[in-house]
């Protein structure tokens, strides 16, 4: 999934760390994590669902933003991800609010 990857590498790079670092963090192990993580992003291997939530929580962005295909749904995502509680309800009332 081509998604995937290029999420991973754009959300890593925007954090600062190494495909290593990242992988480490996000509980691979060492001796592998830069090369699953190089694998991931050139979209040779897809992580499964509980890696792609580990990473994700490591770059504080929700696990969809991965399989946003849309580059604007995915800064959408991201953005309410990382918003608090009473800022993500008030994008909720201006969306229901537009739709009526």
């Amino acid at each position: 999934m081509v998604a995937v990857g290029k999420r991973l590498k754009e959300a890593r790079t925007e954090a600062g760390l190494s495909q290593e670092k990242l992988g480490v963090l996000a509980g691979i192990d060492e001796m592998s994590a830069s090369a699953r993580m190089n694998q991931y992003e050139r979209g040779k291997h897809v992580p499964d669902f509980g890696t792609i939530s580990r990473i994700a929580k490591v770059l504080n962005v929700p696990p969809s933003y991965f399989y946003s295909v849309a580059d604007d749904e995915a800064v959408l995502l991201v953005t309410y991800h990382r918003l608090i509680r009473p800022q993500k309800a008030k994008v909720l009332a201006f969306i229901n609010e537009l739709r009526g």
